[in-house]
């Protein structure tokens, strides 16, 4: 059996196991604060590992000009995203958008050998003079967008609202952290303005609700059986 056609049989094996055990493997590993262990080039990334591998191979099919992730925190996965497109792009950009970088964050960032195409912005995802500047970087571009900063419903509607204007047909927009709406509530901080109900996966729904341009592509969450983006994997169509 080649390898696309295991691929072929297993996947619907593998989407019925995680729509099955997914819930009680993700609360398992919420005990080990599993997602925060992980590096990349030294530093973290704060996603889980299976989520990481199917975005690159996004990245390698869709071949983006820019990627732009709300929510740097420790700036791992752009120094991820940038080290994947430097492999088969000469000229592309990942921007950070994020509303505090700590300054020592910044400094791994900008000090890494694979950051002279990483663009920082401090601000708010949602702030309109920052969005006329990504409007200008992205013009007539390839976009692949992720968004990770705050995880409220009303917050992440906003942003999806903003970003898929720049995403061309057959391009994605990734909304992680979905799983907060199905974590138990003891691993949500209660100081957090997000929680069940309210959340980016409450959020997704009501996007799509308004938004016929894109829909769920279930492809990479099922792949990556944990994931965070559970049904925020969106393709523009």
């Amino acid at each position: 059996m080649d390898i696309y056609t295991l691929r072929k049989k297993y996947l619907p094996k593998q989407e019925k196991l995680k729509n099955k055990k997914f819930k009680s493997l993700l609360n398992l590993l919420l005990e080990t604060k599993y997602v925060y262990h992980f590096d990349w080039l030294g530093v973290p990334t704060i996603q889980f590992p299976s989520d990481l591998i199917v975005i690159q191979e996004i990245l390698y099919k869709y071949k983006p000009d820019v990627v732009i992730e709300t929510g740097v925190a420790h700036g791992g996965s752009l120094l991820f995203y940038s080290s994947i497109l430097g492999l088969f792009k000469k000229s592309f950009k990942v921007v950070g958008i994020d509303i505090k970088i700590k300054n020592k964050n910044k400094k791994n960032i900008l000090s890494s050998s694979v950051s002279k195409n990483i663009q920082l912005f401090e601000s708010s995802s949602t702030d309109k003079n920052t969005f006329k500047k990504i409007l200008k970087i992205t013009k007539n571009k390839k976009v692949l967008v992720i968004l990770d900063s705050n995880h409220s419903h009303a917050h992440v509607l906003e942003e999806m609202q903003m970003y898929s204007k720049l995403i061309k047909k057959n391009g994605y927009l990734i909304v992680m952290d979905t799983v907060i709406e199905f974590i138990k509530r003891k691993y949500n901080n209660k100081n957090r303005n997000f929680s069940i109900g309210n959340s980016p996966f409450t959020a997704v729904q009501e996007f799509l609700r308004i938004n016929n341009k894109f829909k769920v592509d279930k492809l990479y969450e099922n792949k990556a059986i944990i994931s965070s983006g559970i049904g925020g994997f969106l393709k523009r169509i």
